[in-house]
């Protein structure tokens, strides 16, 4: 009898990517679950006695997935697959009753070890290309490729940001758009902020080439401050060494799990502030409004400490061609 099991993931690459992990000759039936609420649903009509659970998605999170199977004394077992490597996300996790936790970007040998250590398999032979050639009949859009990748990268710097300020970071689902330079600001959740201040930093390699802005709330600098006390924020010296270091981690790290990912490596140029205390919509340079762009937005907010802050990373229009063949070997 096949085992019905559900991988529950918002972006359509990690779906395929997990579905390509699984065992050789396993037999199951799988459901494609594209959000926590799609799972539950899955579950409730018998159809996730496994479920492999993202935790950053849209409707409803893996936490909040966790918590309903808990509560309604659910059977299914549960492995979390994240690109969060939080030591706190992984506790999170197994305290709520996960079985285990799993890092993107997925590893096949490593699906297998797991599965067979809990006895949820007896054979440890990965896929023929007979059974990956099932998942080849869905070719995805750049800007879900693009969203994954991000997202993983996302899960790195979200670690440094964590240790960095000491505190838990509730990791986002990245935005993607890809759009005239001159639509951005009104598509950007950054855009409700009275007043921010821009940190611009430039990369380029193999092809592909952008800017990284680092957008801060200025209400969040003295939250920020309070969390690095080392830093002397009482003058201007010292909140621009706040910018400066914060952008230059998350730019750094973001940047460099990005391009891991796609076998790249990027120059990245010098922190550059761009502006201070001033709108969103003037701080991006009129120069590019003709231009096409692929933005992708992450905002990392945290309410509890008052701190609202975004990563903003814009792609060039000639970096397109690249991109889609960069991403393209991801499938």
């Amino acid at each position: 009898m096949s085992l019905p099991l559900i991988i529950c993931d918002d972006s359509a690459l990690a779906r395929k990517q997990l579905a390509r992990s699984l065992p050789g000759g396993w037999d199951v039936e799988i459901t494609f679950a594209a959000n926590g609420q799609e799972a539950l649903d899955a579950i409730h009509a018998g159809k996730g006695d496994l479920l492999f659970l993202d935790l950053n998605m849209p409707v409803m999170d893996g936490y909040e997935v966790l918590q309903c199977i808990r509560k309604e004394d659910l059977s299914s077992l549960v492995l979390v697959v994240s690109g969060d490597i939080q030591p706190e996300a992984h506790q999170r996790v197994t305290s709520l009753g996960a079985l285990d936790f799993i890092q993107k970007p997925i590893n096949p040998d490593t699906l297998i070890r797991i599965l067979n250590d809990y006895g949820i398999i007896s054979s440890t032979q990965q896929q023929s290309q007979e059974e990956l050639a099932r998942f080849n009949n869905q070719q995805l859009e750049l800007t879900d490729l693009i969203q994954e990748t991000v997202n993983i990268a996302m899960g790195q710097a979200g670690k440094l940001l964590g240790d960095l300020l000491g505190t838990f970071i509730h990791l986002p689902v990245p935005q993607v758009h890809l759009l005239d330079y001159s639509k951005l600001p009104e598509r950007l959740g950054a855009n409700k902020l009275e007043s921010v201040s821009a940190i611009s930093q430039g990369f380029n390699g193999a092809g592909i080439a952008g800017e990284a802005l680092v957008l801060v709330d200025d209400q969040s600098l003295p939250a920020i401050a309070r969390l690095l006390p080392e830093i002397d924020n009482r003058n201007q010296q010292g909140e621009l060494e706040i910018l400066t270091d914060l952008a230059g981690l998350l730019n750094g790290a973001c940047l460099k799990g990005f391009a891991q990912q796609l076998d790249i490596q990027f120059s990245l140029g010098h922190p550059v502030i761009l502006g201070r205390q001033q709108p969103l919509h003037r701080l991006l340079e009129p120069q590019k409004q003709n231009q096409k762009i692929l933005a992708v937005e992450i905002d990392y907010h945290l309410p509890d400490q008052q701190i609202e802050c975004d990563l903003l990373l814009m792609f060039t229009e000639d970096s397109l061609p690249s991109l889609t063949e960069r991403t393209g070997f991801l499938q």
